[in-house]
């Protein structure tokens, strides 16, 4: 099979979500000798740009600059996203305005089409990832004009800002780099207020209705959803994002992620594969390991997981259609079969607080996503719960203090009450 130099990493929005067999043996070769987290990058990078299915144009100039981007990463200095800097990404603007000439094409071309022999979609051996001029037939020296930088960089930086918000990375090179550039004056490029990356947790009212729809679900039909509340209450317990309870290549969440500590009776789930390869335990509740009991009875186990007991964590009710687990019903949810299952979950609490009178909470309920059950939690830690900053730090699996206190807030209100009784001076009435 004849394939372009530079392999295009998404198709069209109708068939994104399917895959693509040279795509994910491209990213298994990359993962195992270049980028370890690539196959994480992709699936980050393709739920990014399914949300901009709705709009065709969007969905087109994202994905290619996204695969523009990744190729630098991957293919020319095999480096994570997570790693690039600013600097790194001046390195990247540098090779965008002089890229090789076997990377420039002069007509657009479809990135996939459709093999008759192979009876599948295949990368378009025409493809190109940069686009030049021809000017009466004679080939024009390649060239980047500002407005086309700055698309780029723009892109770049709305998936950055995605990253950050599913905490798969804590900077953005990329707005960093428009920042300090000629462009960053332009008020378009500023980043969201506080306020507004606040925005990303349940209130405790949505919360409450997230759960009584679940609970009310795994009591009506605990052959489809008593899977759904295990998982909805480990997430939000123990603040952990949709890949850490989802099957990938290279890993497959077990019930032994519940380890038992004999000297000290604590219980912990360990995440041994997450954000970019970091691994960390988080300490569980008397009510999470209630909850795990619960779930155990249903599936007919043990109250207590075993020591390197292999059972997968959340088991499908229908056996894999495609891919490494067809025809398996005793398999774990991909991250789709995961997100997509929190997120009609979501919908039906959406319906059920609207049709108690709460319409705004329900409109800003529809706007949120699974991955959001783990702001939920560490925000309702740390605001409602009181836990010390430090302890949901280690849990969160946060470098930085600092990124754990920005979930730290109060309301006008509070800030109100807080402020209008202190002095001025703390001294004064002392010895009078």
């Amino acid at each position: 099979m004849q394939l372009p130099p530079v392999i295009p990493l998404f198709d069209s929005f109708e068939f994104i979500q399917v895959g693509n067999s040279v795509v994910n043996q491209y990213i298994t070769q990359i993962s195992m000798k270049k980028v370890a987290d690539a196959g994480l990058v992709i699936e980050h990078a393709s739920d990014w740009l399914f949300e901009q299915k709705h709009n065709e144009n969007n969905y087109k100039a994202y994905r290619s600059e996204l695969t523009t981007f990744l190729h630098w990463c991957f293919d020319v200095v095999s480096m994570s996203p997570i790693e690039v800097t600013r600097k790194d990404m001046s390195h990247y603007v540098d090779y965008c305005q002089a890229p090789p000439i076997a990377l420039i094409g002069y007509f657009n071309v479809p990135q996939f089409k459709f093999d008759k022999m192979h009876d599948e979609r295949v990368p378009n051996p025409q493809w190109r990832p940069f686009v030049g001029k021809k000017r009466l037939g004679q080939i024009q020296p390649y060239a980047l004009s500002d407005n086309a930088l700055k698309t780029k960089m723009a892109i770049l930086s709305s998936f950055y800002s995605y990253l950050t918000s599913e905490e798969y990375c804590e900077r953005n090179p990329a707005q960093i780099w428009l920042n300090h550039s000629r462009f960053a004056a332009n008020r378009q490029y500023q980043r969201q207020s506080h306020e507004e990356e606040n925005s990303l947790a349940f209130t405790e009212l949505q919360w409450s209705y997230i759960m009584a729809t679940v609970n009310a679900l795994a009591e009506a039909s605990p052959e489809l959803h008593q899977r759904s509340l295990f998982l909805i209450s480990l997430i939000y317990c123990c603040y952990l994002r949709i890949s850490d309870v989802s099957a990938r290549a290279g890993y497959s969440p077990v019930m032994d992620q519940f380890k038992h500590n004999q000297q000290t009776g604590i219980w912990s789930f360990h995440i041994p594969l997450s954000k970019g390869g970091k691994r960390r335990s988080v300490a569980i509740s008397k009510a999470l390991l209630d909850a795990l009991v619960k779930y155990r009875q249903f599936l007919g186990l043990a109250d207590y997981p075993a020591p390197n007991e292999n059972h997968p964590l959340f088991v499908r009710h229908k056996a894999a259609g495609r891919g490494r687990d067809v025809g398996i019903l005793n398999a774990n949810l991909g991250i789709r079969q995961v997100r997509d299952e929190i997120q009609s979950i979501i919908n039906l609490a959406a319906e059920s607080i609207e049709a108690d009178g709460f319409a705004q909470d329900g409109a800003q309920m529809r706007k949120l996503t699974a991955h959001n059950i783990r702001h939920t939690g560490i925000t309702h830690d740390i605001n409602i719960n009181r836990r010390p900053l430090s302890h949901v730090q280690a849990d969160a699996g946060h470098e930085s203090i600092d990124t754990t206190s920005q979930y730290l807030h109060t309301s006008q209100i509070e800030r109100h009450e807080s402020a209008f009784n202190k002095p001025i001076d703390h001294l004064k009435g002392i010895g009078d």
